[in-house]
């Protein structure tokens, strides 16, 4: 099902040449003609039904979840900190260490098939309820609506001449989204500095540069994105768009206009029978072009302009109810429902096809081995590092010694006590302490001496094994983790 082009080429007119003023028959006169127009200004309608409902409340969904979590606390830390410095994430009760890469492949993956889920049931529902593009357009257009008024007063008010009226009312709704973009600048920002300290520095102006820099881009990026940009990001910025059609398929539900229903359309009487004027049920109102905020008209089919937010849906449904003529003009179906007049049950048994299944399947498979992963994840991590500045050494009393530097990170919110130790070869005698205490979300380095008789092995590398285990303070263990590493004895 590929989307109809909307922007066809453009066939230039032959201009002929005419002598002007002062210019002889024979000289020629250049002509300057536009291929291109420029893009009109967009003024969406306000519209009411169960697609512009379902868009507030994901607004609301989303902008809960994003301006509030990082104000929820943890014990005594922020419950969702992604601290780049000390390189630790904080989710909750979990954290993380850049060793745990694999749980971020994870949820990349689930995000991933989570989308080729959804646009295979329904097509762009990411798009059209979810992006933060989508969001943010629809909090700016609301406070322009509430600001200069409906679509029709902001035409006129943009076409009207300079005036105090017009003066404050644009520089009150630049104001504001300014407010908003800044606040939402800010937020990102809390998530990767703790946003209680980085408030309290924002207002003192003891803010660190990087800090800065991301609170006026992310700004920025949210104050031309969502107040001008709007629907050129989804046309012609957005990937996704481009796509699209390679992850539909013939049992997509997707925006549809009902051509053999429609056409074809006309303006009537609301007393008038469309089968005494020959007329579809289409009354031809404009609303679902005035609605759509790409711009596109429905009735022309799948457009890769389409998000799939289903305000044309809501706005011919309003106008179906007013000619009195029945709901589903406009609404999401199938290219085969469509095509076959099936009902919304035989629709909806053909939308969970195989490809669907597969896909649930994979989900539930990744979300349970991710699940599990976390469940059996021990609450601590290790890594060991040779010291290269000397690899091996022969010491007082004849005996080889290397050094090894162990790592060891703390990923619980409790401090924890460990018992270290080295085997794989006889004789292998441990040196230093062995007993380790780590605070809790902390990592400590163990620098570790192994001494080995002078000549209890050939020369060569040798294979040993690290075993590091969590004891509680009685010495009972816990739970052990073995690290592979080698003993050198030099020639």
């Amino acid at each position: 099902m590929e989307p109809r082009d909307q922007h066809p080429r453009k066939i230039v007119p032959i201009v002929p040449i005419v002598p002007v003023d002062g210019a002889s028959p024979t000289e020629d006169v250049v002509q300057m003609v536009s291929l291109y127009a420029a893009t009109p200004k967009l003024y969406p309608r306000t519209v009411q039904g169960i697609f512009a409902r379902w868009r507030w409340t994901m607004v609301v969904i989303t902008q809960l979840v994003f301006y509030g979590l990082p104000w929820l606390e943890w014990g005594q830390r922020q419950a969702v900190l992604f601290d780049l410095g000390a390189r630790r994430f904080y989710i909750f009760g979990l954290v993380l260490y850049p060793q745990d890469f694999i749980y971020l492949t994870a949820i990349l993956v689930i995000a991933a098939f989570s989308l080729f889920l959804f646009t295979a049931v329904a097509g762009r529902l990411w798009c059209g309820y979810a992006c933060p593009q989508t969001v943010y357009s629809e909090i700016f257009m609301w406070v322009e609506r509430k600001v200069e008024g409906d679509r029709s007063a902001r035409i006129r008010l943009d076409d009207a001449n300079m005036s105090t009226e017009k003066l404050f009312k644009k520089w009150y709704k630049h104001i504001v989204w300014l407010s908003i973009a800044m606040w939402t600048g800010f937020t990102f920002v809390g998530y990767f500095t703790p946003i209680k300290d980085l408030g309290l520095e924002f207002f003192l102006g003891n803010m660190g540069s990087w800090e800065v820099f991301w609170v006026f881009f992310y700004a920025l990026a949210t104050y031309g994105n969502a107040g001008f940009m709007r629907e050129q990001v989804c046309k012609y910025m957005c990937p996704y768009a481009r796509f699209q059609s390679a992850m539909f398929d013939k049992d997509t539900l997707i925006v549809t206009y009902d051509a053999q229903r429609g056409e074809p359309r006309g303006a009537r009487s609301k007393k008038a029978e469309p089968a005494a004027l020959a007329l579809g049920s289409c009354v031809d109102c404009s609303l679902c072009v005035q609605v759509c905020p790409t711009g596109i008209d429905i009735r022309n089919g799948l457009q890769y302009e389409c998000i799939g937010c289903g305000a044309c849906a809501d706005v011919c449904d309003s106008v179906m109810d007013k000619v009195g003529y029945a709901r589903g003009l406009v609404k999401y179906s199938t290219e085969h429902a469509m095509k076959n007049g099936w009902s919304k049950e035989q629709t909806l048994r053909h939308v969970f096809r195989l490809r669907v299944i597969l896909y649930i399947g994979i989900l539930l498979l990744v979300v349970a081995a991710l699940l599990t992963s976390l469940g059996l994840r021990k609450p601590y991590k290790v890594d060991v590092v040779r010291d290269r500045s000397a690899l091996a050494r022969i010491v007082a009393g004849g005996k080889i010694e290397n050094v090894y530097r162990l790592q060891i990170m703390n990923a619980a919110e409790t401090a924890l006590d460990f018992q270290l130790s080295a085997q794989g070869l006889d004789d292998l005698a441990w040196v230093t302490d062995s007993q380790v205490r780590v605070a809790p979300t902390e990592s400590s380095w163990v620098s570790v001496r192994l001494q080995l008789p002078y000549d209890a092995m050939p020369a060569g590398s040798h294979p040993i094994v690290f075993h590091i285990a969590m004891v509680k303070e009685d010495g009972h263990v816990l739970s052990e983790l073995q690290e592979k590493s080698v003993f050198l004895v030099p020639r």
